[in-house]
């Protein structure tokens, strides 16, 4: 094996065991001696957005995918990396590309569509989201990711179908029961989306579990009198309340 190639194994093999450390290391070696290495880039990006150092991941994936444009894992590493650093609108732009390229991928399509939502670009997400229902109406996750973008724009009746139609699929998908609650509320049935969040609040935990409580505590603030509001105003208190089943709307 040649020094170079033995090198680029030994660096993938230090990728595989999670020494992302010691890839960094081995590819700067080796690009040092031996510039315009795309796939060295591609590791080398990898290592970097495993380590959490976007900004250097995005530089070696720029640097593989101008070595070599058709590469298609470039740009997905591309999108990806965007999409760590918080870059949404370009990394949308990166998945739209590749969807375009291959219409018949649906993964591409929902994750254009998710990075369209992280950049408030609610129509375009929409679009991205349709062409991924298109691709499989018979997937929970291409459903509720219209759902979500419809419920983003605007659109209650069509969210509302799109999250009954996720739910079809997944009964038990607490996502998709939040989605429901969200179309729920924004066709103005509070009660329904009231009941469903007390329901959620009790299910989950962590940040999940807070999201849930925060927007039941606005519907509550909104429908309440000032008891409730006085109630809403401490969001441990109205946590406990939710969960405990104490607190209802009309």
């Amino acid at each position: 094996m040649e020094p170079r190639n033995r090198s680029l194994a030994d660096a993938r093999a230090a990728f595989e065991r999670g020494d992302h450390e010691q890839v960094v290391r081995l590819v700067t070696a080796l690009l040092d001696e031996r510039p315009g290495d795309d796939a060295a880039h591609e590791l080398r990006a990898r290592a970097a957005l495993a380590l959490g150092r976007t900004a250097d991941a995005e530089r070696d994936a720029q640097d593989a995918v101008r070595l070599d444009p058709d590469e298609i894992r470039y740009r997905e590493l591309l999108a990806q990396v965007l999409a760590a650093e918080g870059a949404h609108r370009d990394a949308a732009t990166e998945y739209g590309r590749l969807a375009r390229n291959d219409p018949r991928q649906r993964d591409w399509a929902l994750a254009e569509a998710g990075e369209r939502l992280s950049a408030a670009e609610g129509a375009e997400a929409v679009e991205a989201a349709r062409r991924a229902v298109r691709l499989d109406p018979r997937d929970a996750s291409t459903q509720l990711a219209l759902a979500t973008a419809l419920v983003r724009t605007g659109d209650a009746t069509g969210a509302r179908a799109s999250a009954s139609a996720a739910l079809q699929l997944a009964p038990d998908d607490a996502r998709a029961q939040e989605v429901m609650a969200d179309a729920q509320w924004l066709a103005g049935d509070g009660p329904s989306a009231f009941a469903a969040f007390r329901r959620l609040a009790r299910r989950l935990a962590g940040y999940e579990r807070r999201r849930v409580i925060e927007k039941a505590r606005r519907l509550y603030r909104a429908r309440a009198g000032w008891f409730g509001r006085a109630l809403a105003a401490w969001p441990w208190a109205f946590g406990l309340a939710l969960r405990n089943g104490w607190l209802r709307i009309r």
